[in-house]
């Protein structure tokens, strides 16, 4: 029992870890904010194929969270990235891997696609 306890509080101790470091290079912008800064952006959909034709954000290109690291090259370093997916878990995920990589400017849409109410493309 004290082992199961002790194993619970260091799964919390590290989630509050990964929690605090990912907001020192991740922002989450509200739709607004979204909306204000992603045609100056690469606009990112980081779900799979099948999601981005039944809906998109106008603009945006598919690049799934399986396939990012192989198509890094279709990312500049110099310009910011703005990523989306249908709830922002894989978009957090995405962030991480730009992160490691050295991208600096990235963010994401709060509550993902599916709180977006803006133009969207159907495929």
């Amino acid at each position: 029992m004290k082992f199961l306890i002790i194993l619970l509080v260091v799964i919390f101790v590290i989630g509050l870890f990964r929690f605090f470091r990912q907001k020192s290079y991740l922002k989450t912008l509200t739709e607004e904010q979204f909306r204000q800064g992603y045609r100056k952006a690469q606009l990112i959909d980081v779900r799979e194929p099948q999601e981005f034709k039944s809906g998109h954000i106008l603009g945006a290109r598919n690049i799934p969270l399986t396939q990012l690291k192989q198509r890094l090259v279709e990312l500049r370093k110099d310009k910011p990235v703005y990523l989306y997916c249908q709830s922002g878990t894989r978009s957090a995920r995405a962030a991480q891997v730009l992160h490691k990589k050295g991208y600096e400017d990235v963010s994401q849409l709060k509550g993902g696609f599916k709180k977006w109410t803006g133009k969207i493309k159907k495929s």
